[in-house]
């Protein structure tokens, strides 16, 4: 259950309560933010939980906790779509229903399946004076019923704190509570005896309490919160605090109130904050501890100084400084951190002070303005259409952040799905069209926006395909699988179509003897597809299509398939014939009414051994319409069903028979067995259940015992278990049992006897062992043998170890001494020993300690080679260099109980290296490019131990020499250049890499490339200007020397490509070619070819020199011209270098036209050829212009119909 406590408005307050089914009925109460709601808890304490917070309370019963209305307000309860709601409103005085007097007006009658209660509201703090409940007998307690759920040991029903006699008290109650509590209850009864014309009915609802012309007195009531005005509680909040005194109209005093208002004028009396420190999402709010209000006449016993549990609610709105405030943290600081704010958004920020469950006014807001940043990551782009060769792409603009969108950056892999992004397009527009594309192909788009505060993050990448081609027709459609309604199909996709292409297809059916052709049953890109809802037994056609965006294929060859006959209906419910056996019965049966339209050829019968029907076994199939079920257990139950199969499949099972055979006595059981081994005095006997129980459990066991030298037996268990004990015997003697099992028929028969014969008893403690030091690893343990009780010794169990609790069996065997070897030296050890014999194991001695003398260092185990890290950190005099020295470090072996000197480092042929404690050393005055085996051995006081095993170390060869460098492709900006016998098939560790280097004007080198390739291509280069470089050889021994300095130079650049140029009909014989100027290359001229071609011929130099027009004549009216030019830079120092050839430009044969009259050409012919000339003259920017000017006028005409037609 929920109940909303909203105490917002004084006029009107609303309790929501939801009803949930459930034992004990847990009830959540809301609590709103800004608001408190006062429980009390079982050791008589009192908690305030402020909001917003859900307090869970159980209800035993699933009754509604009583809800408490303060004198002057009336409850009524109104159901809606299952939620109860406990509306609390102002008393009206002038309305007096039922005859009743205005002091004393009756509540609302509760809902009819509701146990009459009073509202409480959660955040009117103490309750009022006069309480009332609907139980008879007593007043309401809300500590009593409604306990929260986190002290689940105290929950009570309402039938168990409502008595005939009164109410019962509660457990943790101190004597002023007490006290006020039989004071309320007498002055509940002198109301209830004479005020309103008599008591009250038994569960109906109490009388509304009134304020009348007498002070009320001051009441404690049991949640613990003395009263107050309705008006005050909601202004100043509840007071959490032990003291609950209070002083009301008779002159009682009222400390907590007044504590509490003190304390809610220091925290609303707070100053306005500071921002400082303002970026694009974050700013930071300071402000100043609230001070006690000037004027304010404060006692002595009042503290100046501020609570230490005070904390700070900050909040921020948007919506203006009136607008909603959201709060974000709480802090117990004077600054907070404002976190995750939007871009260029005004803001409104204010403080409220909290001390435990008050909360003051809040401050005065403070406003400011984030800063700008870049834009928000777009989303990706998006195909708006394409071909096969182009592809439009739009997308939409993202969050600015303050600053507007300057422009959009596209990329593009160019199709290579490398990773690698090319800039394709930049500029303001939401789309672009790529053109020049491969059909059917993959091209990855990403997408960035920019601003004047810097590019945003790109997009997510998107894949975008290019269209196909019109695919080919299919193969015809498959049986996959036929129904009785159905038919699956599949087919394959067009083997020409690429992967990427998205085919889809168009399944049509055609039904025999319908007369509609083929019909589509499926369009999409599956390759199956289930038809349903066809008819049984029918035959149909069918065929398939495929198409894309380019076009469908023809239809596939036609194929028939037809659909399956239905499967009959179940079977009438088998009978029984005769009489029940118990092994056997006799069941029956009738045909199904309907057979699906094929014979039934035969039937099913199953049988399951249980009522659960989990397992079904076979036991009959055949065209018989009866059978006889043998072989049954006797005692159980079954069940029986049968189905029937024909051409059409299997029918539905029937109605499930179920017979139970009579049970019999059970069968004899197997002899008990021994668990375990036979102890001196007792056994221990177990068994299983009879195989054959008689169709009854088996209820208990009898076992009968016959001793050593009489055959009489005698009963020593009678149970249901299958186990027991048997005690009392004698060591050493046979005994035998006899088991028998009874059911509720009656006993069965007994088993076979089963003969146990009991063992010696275990061996006694050992002593403590001796021990002997015979080395510092050899020691010799010695032992005593202890009494055998009964059983010679046969073997002992010697345990050792390096601690007392993780000692491990080292020794078994019959001998009293053993020799411990391969023992650390100057070592602690113990040992144990026990005796162990045919009857057990005895216990272990005590533990013995024994210590082994020193000796000399143990081996060094593990040796290592010196990183470069390591070598940076090691602090010596020594260079080291990896071509003549060799940094080595080991693990420091075992010192054997005597402190480690020195260490021994051999080096093979050269002469041993003796050096301190210490674990790194580094070797010096080696040979370059050699290989050294190197082992160690450790000395202390006492000798010298064992060298280490052989570690392999070899010094690294010199730094190597440059290599020669060569040209090998150059042109006017790029120069490759090559160094070396050619790149490696693999690079290893130790083969060499390079650096190669370029000077700059000022003589500097810079570096161009560092790596192991042989080649480097060098772009980005002037025309005609000489470039040096160097090269340097490195590898792990170091770096080499550069080379000597390289010089090469770059050739001149030829000329770019001339636009098409313009050809301008003259006459019939003549033309003008006109074509646009280059500019000069550095100074050096530039002149022109101009070639033309008639027809399919070759093309022949028509003109050559720096003009930029040509007056072509000779021509033949009946032939196509088409010409070309090319520019030539003419080099001051070098021959002439030509540039790529224009687009070709064609003139047309001229055709003769007739006027209608007959007429020649004459004027008129000649102004016709001006005009044309004319129109030929313009120029592309009166094109665009022309074309921008009917753009413009279509967009307005478009806009004019949307207007008249849609929007209005």
């Amino acid at each position: 259950r929920r109940v909303h406590a909203n105490l917002t408005n004084t006029d009107q307050v609303i309790y929501t309560v939801a009803l949930r089914s459930h034992p004990f009925t847990v009830i959540l109460v809301q609590v709103n933010p800004g608001e408190a709601f006062t429980i009390r808890r079982e050791d008589g304490q009192f908690q305030c939980i402020t909001g917003p917070a859900q307090v869970p309370m159980m209800s035993p019963n699933g009754s509604v906790p009583p809800i408490y209305v303060p004198p002057g307000y009336v409850s009524q309860i109104i159901e809606e779509n299952g939620v109860r709601r406990v509306l609390v409103l102002p008393q009206q005085p002038d309305f007096h229903p039922g005859g009743h007097s205005p002091l004393h007006h009756p509540p609302p009658p509760p809902h009819p399946h509701l146990p009459a209660f009073m509202p409480h509201p959660a955040m009117m703090g103490p309750p009022p004076p006069h309480l009332y409940t609907g139980m008879p007998g007593g007043v309401g307690d809300m500590s009593s019923q409604y306990i929260p759920q986190y002290h689940p040991a105290h929950i009570f029903s309402e039938q168990d704190s409502h008595s005939q006699h009164g109410r019962q008290s509660f457990l943790h109650r101190d004597d002023r509570a007490n006290k006020t509590h039989e004071r309320l209850q007498k002055k509940l009864k002198e109301r209830q005896g004479g005020g309103g014309g008599g008591g009250q009915v038994k569960d109906s609802p109490p009388s509304s309490p009134q304020k009348s012309c007498s002070s009320p007195p001051t009441v404690d009531i049991h949640n613990g919160i003395g009263g107050k005005g309705l008006d005050a509680e909601l202004r100043h909040g509840v007071a959490c605090s032990d003291k609950q005194t209070g002083k009301g109209r008779n002159g009682e005093s009222r400390e907590l109130d007044k504590e509490a208002q003190a304390l809610l004028a220091l925290l609303s009396n707070i100053s306005k904050p500071t921002v400082s420190d303002i970026q694009a999402r974050g700013a930071v709010v300071s402000w100043s501890a609230p001070t006690r209000p000037e004027g304010e006449n404060n006692t002595v016993e009042d503290d100046t100084s501020l609570p230490e549990d005070l904390s700070y609610e900050v909040a921020f709105s948007i919506n203006g400084k009136d607008g909603k405030y959201q709060n974000v943290n709480s802090v117990h600081e004077l600054s907070a951190t404002l976190e995750n704010l939007r871009p260029a958004t005004d803001y409104h920020v204010r403080v409220q002070a909290a001390c435990n469950c008050l909360l003051g006014s809040p401050s005065e807001s403070v406003s400011f303005t984030t800063l700008s940043c870049e834009p928000d990551p777009p989303s990706p782009p998006k195909k708006a259409s394409g071909t096969k060769n182009t592809l439009v792409l739009t997308w939409k603009a993202p969050c600015d952040n303050g600053s507007k969108i300057k422009n959009y950056i596209l990329q593009w892999d160019e199709g290579k799905g490398t990773g690698t992004f090319e800039q394709c397009y930049y500029g303001p527009q939401k789309q672009h069209r790529v053109t020049k594309l491969t059909p059917a192909s993959r091209y990855s788009f990403r997408l960035a926006a920019k601003n004047d505060m810097g590019v945003s993050e790109f997009s997510e990448v998107v894949d975008l395909f290019t269209s196909c081609s019109v695919p080919l027709p299919p193969f015809p459609p498959e049986l996959e699988l036929a129904g009785v309604t159905f038919l699956t199909m599949k087919w394959q996709r067009p083997s020409s179509s690429p992967k990427e292409d998205d085919i889809f297809y168009i399944l049509e059916m055609e039904e025999e003897g319908s007369g509609y052709g083929f019909q589509p049953s499926y369009d999409g890109d599956e390759l199956s597809h289930t038809v349903r809802n066809l008819r049984r037994s029918t035959k149909y056609k069918f065929r398939v299509a495929a198409y894309n965006s380019e076009g469908k294929s023809n239809p596939s060859q036609v194929v028939e398939f037809i659909t399956k006959p239905d499967r009959p209906s179940c079977p009438c419910r088998p009978a029984i014939r005769g009489r029940v056996q118990p092994d056997s019965f006799k069941m029956a049966w009738e045909p199904p009414k309907d057979n699906g339209g094929a014979e039934v050829t035969k039937y099913v019968v199953e049988l399951s051994e249980s009522l659960s029907g989990l397992l079904w076994g076979l036991v009959y199939s055949g065209p018989a319409l009866e059978h006889v079920c043998d072989g049954l257990k006797p005692g159980c139950c079954y069940q029986a069903r049968l189905y029937c199969i024909s051409e059409g499949g299997q029918s539905p099972l029937s109605e499930t028979l179920q017979v139970q055979t009579p049970a019999v006595p059970p069968g004899p059981c197997l002899p008990p067995r021994l668990v375990g081994k036979p102890k001196a005095r007792e056994v221990q006997l177990r068994w299983g259940p009879p195989q054959v129980d008689g169709g009854s459990p088996v209820s208990y066991y009898s076992v009968e015992i016959s001793g050593p030298q009489s055959e009489e037996s005698r009963e020593v268990y009678q149970g249901s278990e299958l186990d027991c004990s048997v005690g009392g015997l004698l060591p050493g003697k046979t005994y035998s049992f006899r088991l028998k099992a009874a059911n509720k028929a009656g006993f069965g028969p007994l088993s076979e006897r089963y003969e146990v014969t009991t063992g010696p008893g275990a061996p006694e403690q050992c002593r403590a062992p001796a021990t002997t030091c015979k080395s510092p690893s050899c020691v010799i343990v010695s032992w005593e043998t202890p009494p055998c009780n009964g059983a010679p010794v046969t073997e002992f169990r010697l345990e050792w170890g390096a601690a007392e609790g993780s000692m491990q069996v080292c020794y078994s065997g019959p001998g009293l001494s053993h020799e411990m070897k391969g023992l650390l030296p100057a070592t602690n050890y113990f040992c144990r020993v026990q005796a162990v014999n045919v009857a057990g194991v005895g216990p272990f001695s005590e533990a013995v300690l024994c210590q082994t003398p020193c000796s000399v260092p143990a081996a060094v185990s593990n040796i290592y080679v010196l990183k470069e890290s390591e070598l940076q950190k090691f602090e010596s005099s020594v260079v080291f260099s990896p071509s003549t020295c060799l940094g080595v470090s080991w693990d420091p072996p075992c010192d054997h109980g005597s402190e480690i000197t020195s260490y021994l480092i051999d080096l093979g042929e050269k002469q041993p290296v003796v050096v301190g404690p210490v674990t790194k050393y580094i070797i010096q005055h080696l040979q370059p490019d050699t290989s050294y085996r190197i082992r160690i051995q450790a000395q202390n006081s006492l000798g010298t131990g064992p060298f280490s095993h052989t570690f392999k170390l070899k010094t690294k060869p010199l730094p190597p020499q440059p290599p020669r460098l060569e040209c090998t492709a150059f042109s006017h900006q790029t120069l490759r250049l090559k160094w070396g016998d050619g790149p490696p098939k693999s690079v290893t560790s130790d083969a060499p890499q390079y650096h190669l280097q370029m000077g700059d004007k000022s003589g500097r080198f810079i570096s161009l490339y560092k790596g192991p390739c042989h080649t480097h291509k060098v772009q980005r280069l002037n025309e005609s200007t000489s470039y040096t470089f160097r090269i340097q050889a490195f590898n792990e021994a170091g770096e080499g020397p550069f080379s000597s300095v390289y010089t090469f130079t770059t050739p001149r650049s030829p000329p770019p490509p001339v636009k098409a140029p313009k050809v301008e009909r003259l006459d019939e014989n003549s033309c003008e070619v006109t074509w646009e100027a280059l500019p000069l290359m550095k100074g050096d001229p530039v002149i022109y070819s101009l070639q033309s071609m008639m027809g399919n011929s070759e093309f022949k130099q028509t003109f050559k020199g720096s003009a930029t027009s040509f007056h072509v004549q000779n021509l033949q009216s009946s032939s196509d011209y088409r010409f070309r030019v090319c520019a030539i830079r003419q080099c001051q120092d070098a021959t002439e270098l030509s540039g790529p050839y224009s687009p070709t430009v064609t003139l047309s044969q001229q055709r003769s036209d007739t006027a209608p009259g007959g007429g020649t050409a004459g004027p008129g012919s000649r102004t016709g050829t001006e005009s044309i000339r004319t129109r030929q003259s313009l120029t592309d920017e009166q094109c665009a212009f022309l074309l921008l000017m009917v753009f413009a006028v279509i967009a307005i005409l478009i806009a004019f119909v949307i207007q008249y037609f849609v929007i209005k």
